[in-house]
């Protein structure tokens, strides 16, 4: 994000911004909290949030097993809170509604939920790196808008839902991790949408079985492209060249957002180098495979990914190239300041 950035951008920081700073008004003054719940049932609690990890992602599990062993817990009661939580709204529209913000209250309250063993690890893991509950809100915000049809007319609309359900996991990631100031908040924004843009090119077709379309309309049209040809399946020529665009754009919001590693604490840069340099290659498997997303599920197997980890090692150890990202969380703060202030 710079001083020319498109105002999505700068959308998605003031929503970020918004949960920051609701969160240090609230813990001002106030010391972190930890789960009362005695250490077996806890224990079982991480236990229960590691076995999620490891049977929904594997590529989670292994950049999550370079981290310290306290961190590394929490990072993964963190991802068992957003696997939970999105896989609430796969039934009954009616009925994943009321489920959903129950689960919101149970697992975003301020005391532990004792009944319920991801609740519980999570609440335990929010309390003790003081993640702001703010983020966890936007978060079960965004996935609630798959309970209905998903449809994006512009890439601006789809970046909001993006910050919603991926950056803002990113932002939760780095309480765990500790992170160097303000200035790592614009990066982690950016890694998120770059890391849900690769999850929605990845599913198009099982995305469009139930219901759901996340590439923009305009683009598609620009292209064209209409929904009848993702229900078939298409990929001739129109599809090709629209996924090049596509990819195109989002190996760039990697490349712009990866400095951000520099900002983090150094023992979780390795994991979080590693997270996204190996989500972003199935983006090379797409192509590798024409752009057949309806097909196959682009992945990318275990041999891959330990050929990739030396170079992610070396990155995250010896730094990356610094942009000016930054810059605009000074921009947004200071037009914070001004609003506050009535003008």
């Amino acid at each position: 994000m710079t001083a020319q950035s498109p105002p999505w951008e700068h959308r998605l920081l003031s929503m970020a911004y918004e949960a920051l700073t609701h969160h240090s008004a609230e813990v001002n003054g106030a010391t972190s909290r930890t789960s009362t719940a005695h250490t077996e049932l806890l224990e079982s609690a991480y236990q229960r949030a590691e076995a999620i990890t490891q049977g929904h992602s594997r590529t989670f599990y292994l950049a999550s097993a370079l981290l310290p062993a306290e961190k590394r817990r929490a990072m993964r009661a963190l991802y068992a809170f957003c696997r939970v939580s999105d896989d609430l709204v796969d039934g009954d529209p009616k009925a994943s509604r009321g489920t959903l913000e129950s689960w919101r209250r149970i697992s975003l309250g301020e005391a532990a939920d004792e009944s319920d063993l991801v609740a519980l690890a999570w609440t335990d893991t929010r309390h003790r790196y003081q993640i702001p509950v703010k983020l966890g809100e936007q978060l079960i915000d965004g996935i609630a808008e798959d309970l209905t049809p998903a449809r994006y007319e512009t890439f601006d609309d789809l970046s909001a839902y993006c910050y919603r359900v991926a950056s803002t996991v990113g932002l939760m990631a780095m309480h765990i991790i500790g992170f160097q100031g303000e200035q790592a908040v614009p990066y982690a924004i950016k890694l998120g949408v770059a890391l849900q843009l690769t999850n929605i090119l990845r599913d198009v077709g099982e995305d469009w079985e139930t219901g759901r379309l996340y590439l923009p309309r305009e683009e598609l049209d620009a292209f064209g492209l209409a929904p009848d040809d993702i229900a078939a399946g298409v990929t001739d020529h129109r599809w090709g060249a629209f996924l090049r665009f596509q990819i195109e754009r989002n190996r760039q919001l990697y490349s712009e957002a990866m400095p951000g590693i520099n900002y983090l604490n150094s023992e979780g840069r390795f994991a979080i180098g590693a997270a996204a340099d190996l989500y972003k290659a199935i983006l090379d498997d797409i192509y590798a495979n024409q752009g057949d997303v309806f097909n196959r599920r682009a992945h990318i197997g275990l041999a891959g990914k330990l050929r990739r980890l030396p170079g992610i090692w070396w990155r995250s150890t010896f730094g990356y190239p610094t942009r000016q990202l930054e810059r605009s969380l000074a921009s947004v703060r200071s037009g914070e300041k001004l609003n506050s202030e009535g003008l």
